[in-house]
């Protein structure tokens, strides 16, 4: 049986050494080929990989999160404020509130205005900004600023027509008072304040205020102070590559949708009503 194995181990060793030698001869017979045998290899190189893309894009695009940008999609839309309204009037539903959570290192404040500007116009009441690390919350009133500047440069004469307002969270009864209402917040506004709800109820129970029995829902929605006077997003759109909101609202996004989208850098109008479009035609089962 050894024997046998050692005469195998032989013929295999004949083999390699029979290819090598082959390798080595092709490899001096083309030395003097070697442009145009580049040149071959490239562009055999760069057909594969383009009938790669071919066959993959269009499974790409029937996921489900998958908005590609369009080649030549511009900021303004033929139309103005008149064709955003119809826009929004043609869905078969609109989210009331919604929210812009961005999970990229880059933020763009001129971009992320024309998002909130665009939320206005198709006739959505309530829209949340939302960064981790707080960057537009910390900078609300350069956000606010270029909101102002978006609707003259994108709604024209109809900027009049539409009113934004920052959530004064000091004054919750302002809230309902503006057709739009603006909220920016950051990841202190997630399990942070889930956190202080409950120390606010445990410290009202040691007053006496209250009994441990009487929490449920609605008490602890009308402590959190991050959202008071809003209701729960009905649609949140996650801008960047990493496939979680980073603590956007936990307690709130038991029944959001949730659009994925590349980034809210350059982003156009026409992603932007795409992933309204998902929302208004998806199936949403509420939990059963």
């Amino acid at each position: 049986m050894s024997v046998a194995y050692e005469l195998l181990w032989r013929l295999l060793h004949l083999i390699l050494s029979v290819q090598r030698a082959l390798f080595a001869w092709f490899r001096g017979w083309f030395r003097g080929r070697g442009s145009w045998l580049s040149r071959w290899r490239w562009r055999a190189a760069s057909t594969a990989a383009a009938a790669s893309r071919a066959l993959l894009a269009p499974a790409a695009a029937t996921g489900a999160f998958a908005f590609h940008r369009p080649a030549a999609a511009g900021r303004k839309v033929a139309g103005g404020g008149g064709r955003w309204r119809r826009d929004g009037k043609s869905l078969q539903k609109l989210p009331g509130h919604v929210g812009l959570v961005v999970v990229e290192e880059e933020q763009s404040y001129a971009d992320m205005a024309s998002l909130v500007v665009w939320c206005m116009a198709v006739g959505i009441s309530y829209v949340t900004v939302y960064d981790h690390d707080g960057i537009f919350k910390r900078n609300n009133s350069r956000l606010m600023d270029e909101i102002l500047k978006q609707q003259q440069e994108l709604l024209n004469l109809d900027c009049f027509k539409y009113t934004v307002k920052f959530a004064d969270q000091e004054k919750t009864n302002q809230v309902l008072n503006c057709q739009s209402t603006l909220n920016v917040l950051s990841s202190e506004d997630g399990k942070t304040d889930i956190v202080k709800a409950a120390q606010k109820f445990c410290h009202l129970v040691a007053q006496k205020q209250k009994k441990s029995t009487d929490m449920d829902m609605n008490v602890l929605e009308n402590l959190l102070s991050s959202t008071n006077g809003f209701p729960d997003p009905d649609l949140i759109l996650k801008f960047g590559p990493v496939d979680s909101i980073l603590g956007f609202l936990p307690w709130q996004i038991r029944l959001t949708e949730i659009v994925s989208l590349p980034s809210h850098v350059n982003i156009s109008y026409e992603e932007f009503f795409s992933a309204l479009r998902h929302y208004s035609d998806c199936e949403q089962r509420v939990g059963k």
